[in-house]
């Protein structure tokens, strides 16, 4: 069964212009599909145009945390984003305390403000935490996001933020920096998640996993995440691509094979 990069990028430059190409690298490492996060309001329709003709290509819309002074998503305006029968999520969303400091209440808001959203249209959240853990997991709960549940995307923080997570009902995915080799504690989360919790990502254009490190990442690289994790897991790539496919369609249900 072909892979799922369950989160990237491609209407970023390096990406964006070389999509074709992309995708034809996607075909030939058993890359299925791929999920394109929303980091912005301003930037969806261009990423939603790009992604148009290829039925392949999903989107979520979202405006990410680190995003400060861009157009602050009202309910209202994600809701009506989220109609669309590309969108199978919202996010990215969350807290990242990592490279902002200060008063971070609008990050927090702006939170919520998703959370809402995606409990009105029935869709899963894409959770971007760094450095954030415990807030982000009291306003998950305090907005009863275990409704819609989600995934915590490119997942790097403790093995008891994933179980906390697991118990609101969200599934933990890994990127490249799996594949890193100082990556021991995070490895470690790796091949303790439930099997039918489990997602793989790419995030690109960062984090190119080994043997690509230092290099722009692209969808096709996410088959190098799946070898790590089924070396640590101690089982086949091939079983490994069959659970996350299975587990992305599962969790991104409007999201068409």
């Amino acid at each position: 069964m072909p892979f799922v990069d369950s989160h990237c990028h491609l209407d970023f430059p390096g990406l964006r212009e070389r999509l074709p190409e992309l995708l034809a690298h996607m075909r030939e490492h058993e890359v299925g599909w791929a999920l394109c996060a929303g980091v912005t309001l301003e930037r969806f329709p261009s990423m939603r145009a790009l992604i148009a003709p290829y039925d392949n290509l999903f989107a979520a819309v979202g405006a990410h945390p680190d995003e400060a002074d861009v157009q602050t998503p009202s309910i209202e305006a994600l809701v009506h984003l989220a109609q669309d029968e590309k969108v199978v999520a919202i996010g990215e969303t969350g807290l990242d305390y990592y490279r902002r400091q200060g008063d971070l209440s609008w990050q927090r808001e702006r939170f919520r403000t998703h959370i809402r959203a995606a409990r009105e249209v029935r869709k899963p959240l894409i959770i971007h935490c760094r450095a954030a853990s415990a807030d982000t997991l009291c306003i998950l709960e305090e907005e009863r996001a275990e409704e819609v549940g989600g995934v915590f995307h490119c997942f790097t923080e403790s093995l008891e933020t994933a179980h906390k997570a697991l118990e609101l009902g969200f599934y933990i995915s890994f990127s490249g920096i799996v594949t890193f080799k100082n990556a021991e504690d995070l490895k470690k989360v790796a091949q303790a998640i439930p099997q039918d919790r489990l997602l793989i990502e790419t995030d690109a254009p960062y984090l190119a996993p080994v043997p690509h490190r230092g290099k722009t990442n692209e969808p096709a690289y996410v088959r190098f995440v799946a070898e790590e994790i089924a070396r640590l897991r101690h089982t086949t790539i091939e079983e490994l691509g069959a659970v996350t496919t299975e587990n992305f369609f599962t969790l991104f249900n409007t999201a068409k094979r």
